[in-house]
């Protein structure tokens, strides 16, 4: 999957692809912060707007309101 099939930015790519990696070591989403530590973002409100545009696109999806429920949709 190519930034240029699906139409994310660079950022938005790491960020799924970061979640999917958590996912498929611990068996369950990974915190804002995690995500930050992984893909090099310092800001949470940065890791959550790119979360949120993930979700807006139909990418993830979660299941509260927290983002440690988020899951890859297929």
């Amino acid at each position: 999957m190519s930034r240029q099939t699906t139409g994310l930015s660079a950022r938005q790519e790491t960020v799924l692809r970061a979640v999917g990696e958590w996912i498929a070591e611990h068996g369950e989403g990974p915190s804002v912060r995690q995500i930050g530590a992984r893909v090099g973002l310092s800001s949470t409100s940065s890791v959550a707007y790119q979360l949120g545009r993930l979700e807006e696109l139909g990418l993830i999806s979660r299941t509260g309101r927290r983002w440690r429920t988020c899951r890859l949709r297929p």
